[in-house]
This record gives C-alpha cells, sequence and structure tokens, in this order.
C-alpha cells in the first residue's frame, strides 16, 4: 500500500498544497514548526479519524476557514482508491470513497493503514495507562476497522452509564446500561488480550534485536472480563461502590497494557535509553504482526532519528525495508541515516519542494 497523491485544502498551515508520492521512503524536511509533521498528521488522520495530537476538530482548520479538506489517492496492488475528508467548524464532518459519499465517516477506516513514531511515543512506556490503550485499539482498528463501532458504542454506553451513577438513579434505570456496557466491554477486552498475546513474542524478539539485556514482556491487564456473563457478575460486585462513587470501575476503560523488564515493570524502572527501545519494539512488532497477516502499511517516523543511537536507528532503518512506502520528517538533514535514501521534499514557508 502507497499514497501516490495527497491533497490539503486549509489544513493546518496549508491553504493548498498537493503532493505527488512514490513507493520507499519520502522524507521532509524543515525547521520546527514548518509544517511537517501536518503532513504527517493528514495520513493519521486518514487512518484513525483522529489526530495523534489534538482530540477537536477545530485546530485542523487553517485560522479563519470553516471547512479543511484531506484527499488522497492510494495505491493497493492493482486498485486505486480516492479517499476525500472534509473537516467542518460548524457541522458534520463527512467523506467520499472513490467520489462516492459515505453514509458514516466509519467506513473510509482501514483504506489508509498507518503505524506511525514519534518521540511522544515514549508516553507509552513512561505515561499514563490512557496511551497504552489507545495505542492498541488503534491497532484494532487497523486490523479490523469494524471495531471502532464497538469502541464507540462502548464509549456512548458508558457516559450515560455515568450520568446514572452520578445522579444515583435507580438500578432499574442504570441496568439496561449495564448489560449493553458488558456486551460491548467484552467484545473490546477479548479483542485486546488476543492483540496482546500476538504481539508479546515479537516486542520481546524486537528489544532483544536492540542488544538489551533485560527481557521485554506485555501483558494485558484487565478489570472486566471477556466473557459477557462473567463481565456482567463482576459489574454486579462493585455494584455498591459504583453508586458510591458516581463512576464505572471496571471495563476496557480501567485497563491497561502491562510492560515488563525482567521482573520489574518498564514504567519507573526502564532507563531512558530502555524506554526508547521498549516504544520503538512495540511499534515494530506491530508493523511485522501485520505483514504476517497480509497486511501492508504505510509508516510514518515524525521527528525521531534526531533522538537515537546507532543501533535504535537501525531498527528503525530494518523496519522501513518492511514496508512499501515510509514517511519521515525531520528537523536537520544532518540528522537522517545515510541508509535512508529516498526522495527528499524541503518544508518551508507553507510550500514543499524537491530541491
Amino acid at each position: 500500500m502507497y499514497v501516490c497523491n495527497l491533497a490539503l485544502s486549509n489544513f493546518r498551515s496549508y491553504t493548498e498544497l498537493n503532493l505527488e508520492l512514490k513507493p520507499g521512503v519520502t522524507t521532509f524536511i524543515g525547521n520546527n514548526g514548518a509544517g511537517k509533521t501536518n503532513i504527517a498528521e493528514s495520513l493519521i488522520y486518514l487512518a484513525f479519524l483522529s489526530s495523534h495530537r489534538t482530540p477537536i476538530t477545530q485546530p485542523l482548520i487553517s485560522l479563519g476557514a470553516n471547512q479543511a479538506i484531506i484527499r488522497a489517492e492510494i495505491v493497493r496492488g492493482d486498485r486505486n482508491l480516492q479517499v476525500d475528508l472534509e473537516l467542518n467548524a460548524t457541522k458534520a464532518n463527512r467523506a467520499k470513497l472513490n467520489q462516492n459519499p459515505t453514509k458514516a465517516l466509519r467506513e473510509i477506516l482501514g483504506a489508509c493503514q498507518v503505524i506511525y513514531f514519534s518521540p511522544e511515543d515514549l508516553d507509552l512506556v513512561r505515561g499514563e495507562p490512557t496511551h497504552r490503550r489507545d495505542y492498541l485499539d488503534r491497532l484494532l482498528v487497523t486490523k479490523t476497522p469494524r471495531i471502532a463501532g464497538v469502541i464507540s458504542d462502548y464509549e456512548r454506553v458508558l457516559k450515560q452509564r455515568n450520568t446514572l451513577l452520578r445522579t444515583r438513579a435507580p438500578q432499574s434505570a442504570i441496568a439496561p446500561w449495564s448489560e449493553q456496557l458488558a456486551k460491548y466491554g467484552s467484545v473490546i477486552t477479548t479483542e485486546r488480550a488476543a492483540l496482546v498475546a500476538a504481539l508479546n513474542p515479537l516486542v520481546a524478539n524486537n528489544y532483544k534485536a536492540l542488544n538489551e539485556t533485560k527481557p521485554a514482556q506485555i501483558t494485558y491487564k484487565f478489570t472486566g472480563a471477556e466473557s459477557e456473563s462473567e463481565f456482567a457478575n463482576k459489574l454486579q460486585e462493585v455494584q455498591y461502590q459504583e453508586v458510591e462513587r458516581g463512576t464505572t470501575l471496571i471495563g476496557p476503560h480501567r485497563d491497561d497494557l502491562l510492560l515488563q523488564l525482567g521482573e520489574f515493570p518498564a514504567k519507573g524502572f526502564a532507563s531512558h535509553g530502555e524506554s526508547w527501545s521498549f516504544a520503538i519494539s512495540l511499534k515494530v512488532a506491530a508493523l511485522e504482526m501485520f505483514k504476517a497477516q497480509g497486511m501492508d502499511p504505510i509508516l510514518i517516523l515524525d521527528d525521531v532519528f534526531a533522538e537515537l543511537d546507532t543501533s535504535r536507528r537501525e531498527r528503525l532503518i530494518f523496519a522501513t525495508r518492511l514496508t512499501e512506502q515510509t514517511i519521515v520528517t525531520a528537523a536537520v538533514e544532518g540528522d537522517l541515516p545515510d541508509e535512508l535514501g529516498g526522495v527528499r521534499f524541503y518544508v518551508a514557508g507553507g510550500k514543499v519542494e524537491v530541491r
């Protein structure tokens, strides 16, 4: 899979941008704030219908505009697919597939598949569980786009259930929402647990390949259950505590991905270098897993090479060879490994050009 054309209109810093892209490595070079990451972000948004930088739409739309457009032509084998995404400031966003309007935005999920890595991904190791849950859910959406609907339904039910708990509504009012929470929550838990089981040996191998001595391991820690009936029983067990605290205490929104180095949790015990190694291992493992399943996501490396030593750079170079297309951003051209090769664009003053 690769994007052969990317067009942006009123997206972030770009009033109009049209890029012809090719398979292989494409690097965007420019000063901080020049707009390199905006290009990468547009592809990430197409892949997940959300940004890795902001939870709301408004910052994605250029100042003074009411609408932004992301248009990409994607080549998958012998087929071309055009995806248009319209981001609106005051009304619902809309999408098209091959010029045909979609009934729901989620219909474009899976058209553009992405694995991205940025310095912020250190939060996977050092940050709060929400970062690790998001990592898992984005992989699930890439692997099985329909799961996005289940996650959306779960979040909707969770919000309503929490409202009822805060207002101390009677159990007769809460019960139907508990049933739905168990239904959707058990699906997400099952999918996440299976994903982690598939990733674990790949993460361990990638971490070892970075010349790290401690064995790495990942496990899924769930508060709910993989069975709908068992999930419902657990909700019954914490019913009193939930009413007292006014919130739902178990479920995928409370789960975590546990990262272990030897006998110790990576969070709090991993050095700066070990944290980088674990974050890289999580991303490259996901890429290897998808390749083994016959998928070919686009790899995005956003401003990471300046932060890495030789062995970790080499692991990312290895990752670029697994994909048909890699998008790289860098502030300083000298930070890029010589082996990277490919096409280089230079970004400045809202313009992107090859020199």
